[in-house]
Order: C-alpha cells, then structure tokens, then sequence
C-alpha cells in the first residue's frame, strides 16, 4: 500500500507560481548593470581628463564595447551597495516570514545611472519589533559597505585646481565624507579640490539614498523606525519633516521641493502592525539611535550645487 502524500494539483499549481524564475528581477539588474556601467566609464574618462562631447562617447561605445570595462568597478561599487540595502530588507523580512520580493533595481540616465532599488512587502508585518529590523536593515547593509567604498576611493583620489573659468555641477558632501577626508588626510587645501575617484560617487550614492530613505516620513525606511519607535505620533513627526523640506527646497536645493511632492502623494500615513502591542526591547531602541546616527552622517541640504 502506497503511503506517500499526494498534494491537490490546486496546491502544486499554487507552488509552482511562488517559484517561479524572476524574469523582471534579473532582467532589471542586468539593464542597471549595464546603464552603471556605461556611467562609470564616463566618470573615469572624466577622471582622467580625456572625456569628450557625449556623443562621440557613446559612439566609441558602440564601436568598441570593451570600452565599458573601465566602468566595471564603479559599476560593482554602486550595485553591491544597493544590493546590500535592498537585501537587508529583503533577508529581514524572510526572518520574520514575511512575505517579500526580490530586489526590482531602476536604471536610468542619472549621474550614477540608476534611480536605485526597491523591494515590495506583500505580508502585513508582525509587530513594531519586526517593522523597525526591517526598516533599519537596509541602511545599516548599505552604510557599512558605503563606507570601506569612499576609503578605497580617498585613497586613490588627489588634489585639483578648478578652473575659474569652468562650469558644471558638483556633490555637496554630506558629514561621514568630511569626517572620512579629515581621518585619511583628503582635505583640499585652500584654492584646491579634490578629484575623487569614480568609486567615490558610488559610496556617496550610497550615502544619499541612505539619507532619503532614513527620511522620517510615510512608509520610507525612517517612516518604519519612527512608527515602530513612536506609534501615534508618526503623523505628526511627517508632517514635521515636511515642512522642514519647504525651507530647504527654497534656499539649498529645489529637489526638495520636489521630494515634498512625491512623499504628500505617497501619504504620511503609515498602516499599524498586526500586533502593536508588543513591545519593543533595549536593542530596538539602540538601532533607533543608530538610525538617527547614520541620517546625521549622511544627510546635506544641498546634495547638487551649480559651479
């Protein structure tokens, strides 16, 4: 007599759908592989001062596809950082089985050639426990490998006299990249700047959309912390932020302004867990702390700025 279990083919069918091969995923990965790639040649032409006209650039791309090796580590840098913050959330969320996807990574013609990565939380979470581990995974996964990044790049960056005559835009350097330069001696004398290493947009990458996503604000990673860590008063602490990013985006960058748009649209509003009854223990309180820390170091009011 066959003892073995049969399943429903209702079952199996259910099954075979959750395992299916992620096609979008992977795909996406591959397109921003691609796009950081392409991106990062042009920042080591730059570095090295032989970058052109666009065109002509892309052209010898097409010509000569070797070319983008040049990009290969710059694009390694950025997409192991983005990796590592989306898989924090994502490993979390596994952890507390709750249900979530893999990474969706969005390439774009940007100056580091992604607008990021995202992963999405299909399961109501647990309780503000779980909520804040998930939320604060992401950055600290992404802050960590950020951080060795810009020391690679320090290291191998020198000092530049800009052209008075030049224009362009540069990066407003958030506190972790003044505190960095000072420890490895990368302060720009008077008169000077620093060249920085293509890999150094990557750990300042990093560094920015740990800030943005720290934010406290909605359902952004901060907006996680805040509710875990506060509960009713979320909305307030939103709306708070909020109109601390009005006066920002008036007098430092208008991205702000812009960011304000997104995050009423989205909503301030964050949904409760299944339990907010259960409470937090001493741990969830430093990795509050920390998560404050990490938004201090990497924030600046103006990220672009015009020369």
């Amino acid at each position: 007599m066959d003892n073995s279990f049969n399943p429903p083919a209702e079952i199996l069918f259910i099954e075979a759908r959750r395992q299916k091969f992620p096609w979008v995923n992977v795909a996406l990965f591959g397109l921003t592989c691609l796009s950081t790639m392409i991106v990062g040649t042009a920042l080591m032409e730059a570095y090295t001062n032989s970058l052109g006209d666009v065109l002509p650039f892309l052209g010898g791309i097409l010509r000569s596809p070797s070319v983008l090796l040049k990009g290969l580590p710059f694009s390694l840098a950025i997409m192991t950082i983005l990796l590592a913050h989306e898989m924090g959330h994502y490993l979390t969320c596994r952890y507390y089985g709750i249900d979530a996807t893999l990474p969706y990574f969005i390439p774009a013609p940007t100056i580091v050639g992604t607008m990021g990565a995202f992963i999405r939380i299909k399961s109501p979470i647990q309780h503000r426990a779980a909520l804040l581990e998930v939320g604060i995974a992401g950055p600290i996964a992404g802050f960590v490998l950020a951080v060795p990044t810009l020391i690679i790049a320090l290291a191998k960056s020198g000092f530049t006299t800009p052209d008075p005559a030049g224009s362009g835009f540069g990066l407003g350097e958030p506190l972790i990249f003044k505190l960095l330069e000072f420890v490895m001696g990368k302060t720009p004398p008077a008169g000077m700047e620093i060249n920085l290493h293509p890999i150094g947009f990557a750990a300042w990458f990093g560094f920015f959309a740990t800030a943005l996503n720290l934010l406290p604000v909605g359902q952004l990673d901060g907006g996680h912390v805040t509710y875990a860590l506060f509960g009713s008063i979320h909305k307030r602490i939103s709306q708070a932020l909020l109109f601390t990013l009005v006066p920002l985006g008036l007098f430092y960058w208008q991205g702000w302004l812009l960011w304000t748009t997104i995050l009423l649209f989205i909503g301030l509003r964050h949904p409760m867990t299944l339990d907010d009854s259960v409470p937090l223990r001493f741990r969830h309180t430093a990795l509050g702390w920390i998560a404050l820390a990490m938004f201090v170091l990497c924030f600046t009011p103006m990220p672009f700025y015009l020369t």
